[in-house]
């Protein structure tokens, strides 16, 4: 991937990302996609049963040996695990309960936020906000890899490692891109996820504990559900930047990979995005989508032209001041 005007590999370009203005055409044709948003009554149900499952889990898991806890760490409870963290997602944009209810939504979030062992809900809200607002903004967006990141992870050993890393970028680059002061409800949701951690050992030893952390870090990283982190916004052509994918593991990853849909209505909830894509089926089907995750990640890998640097970015110079 050619160097653009000199600031690293990154494709930099100079106009507005591309959702917002199809989001005003497609709302002009097809008005009825406003009665879409709002909240999904669902959620909140389908949610706690999995906090439950997990729960449940960490008691049937306590007295097994580290083999097997590590085992149904990455195959079970990271995958719920990893579909909770997509379910926070989902919440972050207020469709648990409504934009009335905004405050609920963040209580519930730490709710879902508790099987997955470290806090994370409250501090995902207020990045995954600019995420959408500044789309590969230059310092602002911080799903964009650092120029460190791009530069080292190139081979595809290292961009193996990077896969596998991929928790840790996503919770220690925001505190070096565009660090943010730690608020009340990120106090709130470390101190209620530590205390339930603490419980958990309490009635039951390390093992449920190490299943629940292990399984986050694992089912986040080199995982097939994580080729969505790559799928969503990597430059696998030229001058694209959001892609979707429609295949079976949107079933319990809550349609993340109705990503183009996602962007151009956020305040759309997941369970609905399939009616955006069949209403407004012209403005999707003609642009790029992935087949399978699992093709993103071997092709992240093996693909000199696809890295940590295939992303496009922008300046947004009078938002930084916002």
């Amino acid at each position: 991937m050619g160097k653009t005007d000199g600031r690293g590999d990154f494709e930099w370009v100079y106009n507005d990302q591309p959702h917002t203005s199809r989001r005003k055409e497609i709302l002009a044709k097809y008005p009825e996609i406003k009665s879409l948003m709002g909240p999904d009554p669902q959620l909140k149900w389908v949610v706690s049963g999995m906090v439950l499952t997990q729960l449940l889990a960490c008691y049937l898991v306590q007295d097994l040996s580290w083999k097997w806890i590590i085992f149904w760490a990455y195959a079970f409870g990271g995958c719920i695990n990893h579909s909770l963290t997509l379910a926070i997602h989902d919440i972050s944009h207020n469709v648990a309960f409504g934009n009335k209810l905004a405050k609920w939504n963040r209580w519930f979030a730490i709710w879902a936020n508790l099987p997955i062992g470290l806090p994370y809900s409250a501090s995902f809200k207020k990045y995954h906000i600019d995420h959408h607002r500044y789309l590969g903004g230059d310092q602002l967006d911080v799903d964009i890899p650092t120029d460190i990141e791009g530069w080292f992870f190139c081979t595809p050993a290292r961009k193996v490692l990077w896969l596998f890393l991929q928790p840790f970028f996503y919770a220690f680059r925001p505190l070096v891109v565009n660090p943010k002061p730690v608020g009340q409800l990120e106090i709130l949701n470390a101190a209620v996820q530590f205390t339930v951690d603490l419980i958990i050992y309490y009635l039951w030893g390390l093992k449920p504990i190490v299943y629940l952390i292990a399984g986050s870090i694992l089912c986040l990283g080199l995982h097939p559900i994580s080729g969505h982190f790559i799928a969503e916004h990597y430059m696998f052509l030229k001058g694209h930047e959001t892609y979707s994918y429609y295949g079976p593991l949107n079933w319990i990853t809550f349609n993340v990979g109705y990503h183009m849909e996602h962007h151009d209505f956020p305040s759309i909830p997941g369970s609905k995005l399939p009616q955006v894509k069949q209403i407004a089926a012209e403005y999707y089907d003609s642009l790029p989508q992935h087949t399978s995750w699992i093709r993103v990640l071997w092709d992240f890998v093996f693909d000199d032209r696809i890295g940590p640097y295939a992303r496009i970015k922008r300046d947004y110079k009078l938002s930084k001041q916002e």
